[in-house]
């Protein structure tokens, strides 16, 4: 059975730096962003908090190629 995964885009407040990500478990990932859960990664440093763009797939496999695109 494959698992299915998400592209995601997360930006800040005044929506000057993107961060694209891909994810099996978008709530959950974009909680840890919003959160701080690891106060060195990117999104941490530059306070992305805002999810405004994402898009589901039927495997990792595919959003990891959209990802790329």
């Amino acid at each position: 059975m494959q698992k299915g995964g998400c592209v995601y885009i997360m930006t800040n407040k005044y929506r000057t730096t993107l961060y694209i990500g891909v994810t099996a478990n978008l709530p959950v990932r974009i909680f840890k962003h919003q959160n701080h859960v690891n106060p060195k990664s990117f999104t941490a440093r530059y306070r992305l908090n805002s999810c405004v763009y994402y898009e589901g797939f039927f495997s990792i496999e595919e959003a990891i190629l959209r990802e790329k695109n």
